[in-house]
Formats: C-alpha cells, structure tokens, sequence
C-alpha cells in the first residue's frame, strides 16, 4: 500500500521531506560541504559540485573550498 502525498527520504540517521536538499554528514569526516543531496520521491540523490579545471601552475581554493581559482 502506497501512501498519498510526497514520500520522504532517509540518510543516515535523519529523515528529509520530498524536495528538500542538504550537504550530507559522514563521520568521521564531518559535513562534505562539496556534496549536495537531495530527496525525489522517497529517493535520495547525491552528486558532487563540478568544478571547470584551472588553467594556471599553482591553483587555489579562494572563496570556494571545492574548486581552485588562479
């Protein structure tokens, strides 16, 4: 038996309603800030942020901590 409206999703040990996005939890690393999660209809979807490649010798990670910058 299917219930009716939206179905929420699980990860870990909490629960996200339908629709609803968060940067997961995984210890003991702690918040992976480069890695957006997000519930579709009782499932839970995960993809890493793409980052273009720097074009320099000595990359950075200025202002954002996923991707280097020149």
């Amino acid at each position: 038996m299917q219930a009716d409206g939206p179905r929420a999703c699980r990860f870990g040990r909490r629960w996200y309603l339908n629709n609803e996005s968060w940067h997961p939890s995984i210890p003991p690393f702690g918040e992976m800030k480069c890695i957006l999660c997000w519930c579709v209809s009782g499932e839970t979807h995960c993809q890493r942020q793409e980052c273009p490649p720097a074009a320099c010798a000595s990359p950075a990670r200025k202002d954002n901590p996923c991707c280097t910058k020149c």
